[in-house]
């Protein structure tokens, strides 16, 4: 999949693009519907099939104090998109300026960039361009004008309700992986960059990978029995989310440590995936580290015992 940051740096062989726009954090249940959608448009006639999104929410922007945490990192988003068989990304920075744009300036500046567009698909809600001024009526009134179909697409429903971003980060908060799994499509995971860290784990004989997950949504705190994947390779792990309370720190932070069971090597600067299984225990403070590090021990066994939710 090519990943352009400009429409016009697309040049499709047929002349024309059918695009899929929307934030699909998470690309849930409902944004496959708007991808694959635009992917069958795109094979009837002959054009090219392009996912529009954007490099950051654009709450991040416009609204901060209303920033919802990431479901997915960005490469996980990138992966998700790719495997619906897209062959085209256009990731726009989404910065002040371009919050600036009407729906109608941005949906023109598209039109002109990519060329021709065959047809646009979006959710049925969905709104965009300053001061929320675009929604599926402006895209059908420009569509009548240049020349392009319009779909807007109803939320997929699961128990009664619609699939959306919102539920599933409630699921994930909850602890509820296997309902928030059903709602991704596939099994619930995070995913970052190994960074280093204080290594206490190396000291206390059980050594972790430190996630970057800044803006990523995490679940409760505790230690879960885990999945984890680097470079195409699966491992069992104990993964753990807190402030680590038997360790005396001056600003607690919460951290994603992961421990691979049967491994040894350097994980450093590597992307690691890592899908969450059954709950552990809650997060806890210990009188000594020692008592802390026999925990662990018990921990990487309960995590042999149970399997997680692949």
């Amino acid at each position: 999949m090519k990943i352009i940051r400009a429409a016009n740096e697309l040049a499709p062989a047929g002349g024309k693009v059918c695009l899929a726009i929307g934030v699909f954090d998470g690309v849930h249940l409902g944004h496959q519907q708007i991808i694959r959608q635009t992917v069958n448009d795109a094979r009837q006639h002959d054009a090219v099939p392009v996912v529009v999104t954007f490099d950051k929410h654009p709450n991040a922007v416009v609204a901060p104090n209303w920033l919802p945490p990431l479901i997915y990192s960005r490469s996980q988003k990138i992966r998700a998109i790719e495997a619906l068989g897209v062959d085209t990304l256009l990731e726009i920075v989404f910065d002040k300026n371009f919050s600036q744009q009407t729906g109608g300036q941005f949906v023109r500046g598209l039109a002109r960039d990519f060329g021709r567009i065959q047809s646009i698909c979006v959710g049925a809600d969905f709104v965009f361009g300053h001061k929320r001024s675009g929604n599926v009526m402006l895209l059908k009134n420009l569509g009548a004008e240049l020349g392009f179909q319009v779909h807007g697409l109803a939320a997929v429903s699961l128990d009664g309700q619609p699939v959306s971003s919102t539920r599933i980060r409630d699921a994930v908060r909850g602890g509820d992986f296997d309902f928030a799994g059903q709602m991704l499509g596939r099994a619930y995971s995070i995913a970052g960059e190994v960074v280093r860290g204080d290594q206490l784990g190396q000291t206390l004989g059980f050594p972790t990978a430190n996630l970057a997950t800044t803006g990523l949504l995490l679940p409760a705190n505790g230690v879960y029995a885990a999945h984890a994947t680097v470079d195409g390779k699966n491992f069992r792990a104990v993964l753990n989310i807190g402030k680590r309370p038997t360790v005396e720190q001056p600003n607690p932070e919460v951290r994603v440590e992961v421990h691979l069971l049967d491994f040894n090597g350097d994980l450093y600067g590597r992307e690691m995936e890592v899908i969450f299984g059954a709950k552990l225990r809650d997060e806890q403070k210990f009188a000594s580290l020692d008592e802390l590090k026999s925990q662990i021990a018990r921990d990487i066994e309960a995590a042999k015992t149970v399997s997680s939710h692949r």
